[in-house]
């Protein structure tokens, strides 16, 4: 338990003590029963009724401290003490449930805070000098030790370990990292010691960003959490007006019995304190962030929680989000046995990403000479004494060749001697996960799942076929996305747009939630997202709007519940047939139940 908690936790062991010691001495002594009462009640509640006079003294006093304070201290003027003392007991054991419960809500954001390194060892000639984090500099060489967090994203240049990326990406597996591979920062070096190479300062590494969502996460407050507040705001002057009006005017039309009103009053005012709500609601909504980031994503905020709850269209972006921007050779039209291995060797030393996936293909590794770059066109070159073309339609044009029409999302053609020889057909590899979480999504009643990019129609046509979208739009420039959303939304859709790059960030920012991939995505694109998926895992997406409907459940469960409980007491306590015991537990009780339920809201599991 924390300061706090241990102090509340006190007074009530005091208040009860006293209550109870009350409860037996008014047996043989009613006055020492009393004092033994009162003294309960002061115990229990001295922190409420000091803050209640402090918010009046800074003119802000309605809130439940004021209720509370009003509802116990009349009490005791009328001598119900034993009321009053249960009343503020009760009252303290709300409020120490609550911080247990916001305590435990905050858990699972709060060891993704836990990610920060306290320190850096950097290699200055052969010697390790101990630094802060932010005072590495990119191509720095560090050493980490195990058990130390990697101060900033970089590249092993020796040494190999298991590595925890569980706080970073949600991955429970450890990940086996040797020289070459990457390693985010924030990372735990279980074994083994590695020497890094810096890749990023420390303000632009994953862990930095991650801790900067995580603190702009919990200011997006939700429609329903900011309308509870402003309910509350105008609901407390209300209630302390209504209770003075039950107290004073009644009596004079029946016979100014104004004992019994003050009291049916003082029921009043303790049924009408609003914490339950105040509470609950935004517990609920912490809660839902807590079991996102446990899966391994980060909510920007109870407002991005309540927008995802409602997406009824999923707008995917293709190369890097639904594909991994990896091209592989998925088939060779030529009469040429060797056609692959001829144009790969004709490709070793470019560095596009189609050329390293036909050099990746090839089994044989050929020797070529003069090799020649074609701009616009392809490259030429020398291989087993063959003259050897590759490349697009524009180098087929150049020669004059007419070839047949070939299909595929990408086609390299080649040319040998100037001869036609084949074609290479080569895709975007899907992203592992991709067509799971559309299904996921379907399953779960989202109504269209498109995707818009700027790639050309038949890279765009074998992915949509691929995946069985509902709709794809191809060749399209970042402000054409913008159109294609902005139509969506004007159909009245509640689109979610998930993307990874610089040119995607408009978009994310128009739609009624943007998902950024955090991985690989652009910092623009995380900036103006409202869900980023740290694992670069698309399953995570279906996982989160899950969750987050689940979390607007919970959170309208809670508002329904507790309003109905509490206008029905309210109500009871005019005619005076709720009691004291009934008022307490419409406040206390209801809150309590509300807290519980919003519990829910933090399950990871869906």
């Amino acid at each position: 338990m924390n300061k706090k908690q241990k102090r509340i936790a006190r007074q009530i062991g005091i208040g009860l003590a006293l209550f109870v010691l009350g409860l037996i001495c008014k047996q043989f002594n009613e006055i020492a029963g009393d004092i033994l009462l009162t003294a309960g009640w002061l115990a229990a509640g001295y922190n409420v009724i000091l803050d209640a006079f402090g918010k009046i003294k800074a003119k802000k006093p309605f809130d439940e401290e004021l209720l509370m304070t009003l509802a116990s201290g009349c009490a005791v003027l009328l001598g119900e003490f034993s009321e009053a003392a249960a009343v503020m007991i009760f009252y303290q054991v709300g409020e120490l449930f609550q911080s247990v419960a916001v305590e435990r809500s905050r858990k699972s954001v709060a060891e993704l805070m836990d990610l920060r390194p306290d320190v850096a060892y950097i290699l200055r000639d052969g010697e390790a000098e101990e630094a802060d984090p932010e005072d590495v500099q990119v191509g720095d060489l560090l050493l980490v030790h195990p058990g130390e967090r990697i101060p900033v994203d970089g590249v092993i240049v020796e040494g190999s370990a298991s590595v925890d990326t569980s706080k970073i990406t949600g991955e429970s597996v450890p990940a086996d990292l040797t020289a070459g591979d990457k390693i985010l920062s924030g990372s735990i070096n279980l074994s083994g010691v590695l020497t890094i190479r810096a890749e990023s300062e420390f303000a632009s590494s994953t862990v930095a960003h991650i801790l900067d969502l995580m603190d702009s996460a919990s200011e997006g407050r939700s429609k329903t959490e900011t309308l509870i507040t402003r309910f509350s705001q105008s609901y407390t002057p209300c209630v302390v007006i209504a209770a003075a009006v039950l107290a004073l005017i009644p009596p004079l039309f029946t016979g100014f019995n104004f004992a019994t009103w003050i009291h049916r009053a003082l029921n009043f005012l303790v049924v009408s304190c609003p914490c339950a709500l105040v509470i609950s609601v935004p517990l609920a909504f912490f809660g839902g962030m807590g079991g996102v980031s446990k899966a391994g994503m980060i909510a920007k905020g109870g407002i991005a929680l309540e927008n995802l709850a409602k997406i009824d269209t999923v707008v995917f972006d293709k190369t890097g989000t639904l594909t991994t921007g990896d091209f592989c050779v998925v088939r060779i039209e030529s009469e040429t046995d060797n056609l692959l291995e001829l144009v790969a060797a004709a490709e070793e030393v470019s560095h596009h990403p189609i050329a390293k996936a036909i050099v990746g293909a090839s089994k044989m590794h050929l020797k070529a000479s003069d090799i020649q770059e074609i701009p616009g066109q392809g490259i030429r070159a020398q291989v087993e004494g063959h003259q050897v073309m590759a490349g697009n339609h524009r180098m087929l044009e150049s020669l004059q060749l007419r070839v047949p029409e070939v299909d595929g999302a990408t086609v390299v053609y080649a040319v040998i001697d100037g001869v036609y020889a084949g074609a290479i057909i080569l895709e975007d590899t899907i992203k592992s996960g991709a067509a799971e979480s559309l299904q996921a999504l379907k399953k779960l009643g989202i109504t269209k799942v498109c995707m818009l990019t700027g790639d050309r129609k038949a890279a765009a046509k074998t992915v949509a076929d691929h995946l069985n979208l509902d709709d794809y739009r191809y060749s399209l420039l970042p402000q054409d996305k913008l159109c294609a959303v902005e139509e969506m939304l004007n159909q009245g859709r509640q689109v979610a747009f998930v993307g990874d790059g610089v040119n995607d960030a408009p978009v994310l920012t128009m739609a009624s939630a943007g998902v950024a991939m955090g991985g690989v995505g652009s910092d623009a694109a995380v900036e103006a997202s409202d869900l980023v998926l740290l694992k670069d895992d698309l399953r995570g997406l279906p996982k989160a709007i899950t969750i987050a409907r689940r979390t607007l459940s919970i959170a309208k469960q809670n508002i329904i519940f507790a309003l109905i409980v509490k206008f029905g007491v309210m109500l009871l306590s005019i005619p005076g047939i709720a009691s004291m015991w009934l008022a307490v537990f419409a406040d206390v009780g209801v809150a309590i139940l509300c807290i519980l339920n919003s519990f829910r809201a933090m399950k990871s599991d869906v």
